[in-house]
Parts: C-alpha cells; structure tokens; sequence
C-alpha cells in the first residue's frame, strides 16, 4: 500500500495519519514497529512528524499478529523498580521486530507487561545469539534519560567473550570506525563506506590452552562491534559463524560465546548508581570447561 502524505497533514505523527488508511491506528502502530512502513524509503518510529509530500510505503505482507501473554517468553528481571528495569536476556530472543520475527520479540513481550515507553522502553540492544544484560524504561521520561546517559557514555556495559588465541597484551583498545561492509550488506565491519565511531576495551579475565577468556567494555555501541572488532585484530569470537570463529573450538557451542554480564548506570530519577551483574549461562559454562581442557 502507498499513502501519499498531503500538505495539511504536516505536523502528524505518522500513526496518526496511517490511522485511516489502515483502519485503526493501532494497526498502524503494529505494522511500523514490525518494521513495514517506509517513509521516502527509510524506516521511522511511530512517533515520527510528518512534514507532508511524503509517500509512505506499507510492505504487503501478513500482519505480525499482537502477542498474547501465552506467546511471551519467560523473561527473568535481574532487576525492577517503579521506573524501569534490567533484563537477562537469553541466547535466541530477538529484541525488536524485524523480517522473519515480525512476533515474540523482547520489545513485545516488555510493552505485553505494561511498559509504556516507545518499542518497549529498549535502551539499547543485544544481537540475538548474545545473552545477557539490557536496559528498559517503563515511561518517555525515564527513556529520554536513560538514552541521553547512554549518548553521554555514562553506562557502563561489560561483556565476557571467549576468543580464539592469545591477545599479546593484557589489556587493549581497538579503536576502528566500523560500518555496513563494501561488499556484504549483511556484515559489519572497518572495510565500509560509512563509517561510524567504534572504541572498544578489552583485559584478559582467564587464559586458556587454546583460546581466552576477555572482559570487554564498549565505549560505544555498533551494530555488532565487538564481534568485528575482536575479529578485526585476529581474535575472533568463540562459535560467532559469521565473523571467523567457527572453527574446531566451537564444537558443541550453538552461538557465539558472548554474555552480557554487567550494567552500571545513574538511575534517572534518583541519582544513585545501579550494577546489575548476570552470571554465565550454563551453554557457555559448559563451553568455558571445555575450553580448559583444550589441547593447543
């Protein structure tokens, strides 16, 4: 379906002016969070202003059916208050709506459990076969806050990840611009054309026969950064397929070793700074006891 956005509709929100044409605008706040609505070819929020002369483009596909309590995941809170909360996420659940899991998504299951805030109050996000920590608000408010934090670098995000070999140091910064690569759209990496700003840290936590086991901090958050940044300095990611890892020592490992394991942030509303720390799943401690006993 094509809307064409007329002159006086400038300064709707771009729910609001699908309203009509698809029904209901909740309908229409489905679709554009399933990621079926363009406007002049580029994805908006349903919060979207309107300038008018658009055309909005809805993909002609099923739409995602709403999420019933009985489809959500069993979600554990590593922690909650009245303004907002920190999930451990499983290896497997995707965060937001998107082709191919247009339903059981994080971001559905968090707006199912009341959170009023815009995609589920997702502060930021994991890849899909990443576990671990993440952060959502449950108002605008919080949201704005917590997402001006993140911008300003003041969350502080520690993964674990077990790589293949040795870095030579025990400590590192790889600081490499990553973006869409030339020649694969499906990958990231420093070979692009656009590039974005990518810092990130790493010490070593364990050594092992074959591979290490490194505490990773992002100072800034790319779409897969530390996967191709540990990749980029020949170090990849245990079990991470995509980005080389995916040789012997994945054997009997699903996904990447990659775990999301500590968050530390200023809570918006009261200033007091919150850790919130997510031990291994048991996939990646089975993994890391057969990294131990590794040969070379």
């Amino acid at each position: 379906m094509i809307v064409e956005i007329a002159d006086e509709q400038a300064g709707l929100r771009l729910d609001h002016a699908l309203a009509g044409p698809l029904g209901s605008r909740s309908r229409a706040q489905r679709l554009i969070d399933a990621g079926l609505v363009t406007v002049d070819g580029r994805r908006r929020p349903k919060r979207h202003v309107l300038e008018g002369g658009e055309r909005v483009e809805v993909a002609d596909r099923a739409e995602p059916e709403p999420v019933e309590d009985g489809e959500l995941v069993d979600l554990r809170i590593a922690y909650e208050d009245g303004d907002l909360l920190v999930v451990d996420k499983p290896a497997g659940l995707v965060v937001h709506p998107a082709a191919g899991h247009a339903t059981g998504t994080l971001s559905q299951a968090l707006a199912a459990r009341g959170i009023a805030a815009e995609r589920g109050g997702i502060v930021h996000r994991l890849d899909r076969d990443t576990s671990g920590l993440l952060l959502a608000a449950k108002d605008e408010d919080t949201l704005r806050a917590l997402q001006d934090e993140l911008r300003e670098r003041r969350i502080e995000r520690e993964y674990l990840a077990l790589v293949e070999g040795r870095p030579p140091a025990r400590t590192g910064t790889i600081d490499a611009p990553i973006g869409r690569d030339r020649r694969d759209r499906l990958r990231h990496s420093t070979d692009t054309a656009t590039p974005r700003d990518a810092v990130t840290h790493f010490e070593i936590e364990r050594s092992l026969p074959a591979t290490t086991l490194l505490r990773v901090r992002l100072e800034t958050g790319r779409t897969h950064q530390i996967r191709v940044h540990l990749s980029e300095i020949g170090h990849p990611v245990v079990g991470d397929r995509e980005y080389g890892g995916g040789g012997a020592l994945a054997a009997g490992l699903e996904r990447q070793f990659l775990h999301a394991a500590r968050l530390a942030f200023d809570h918006p509303r009261t200033g007091e700074r919150i850790e919130v720390v997510s031990p291994l799943p048991p996939e990646l401690t089975d993994a890391l006891r057969r990294a131990e006993k590794a040969l070379h």
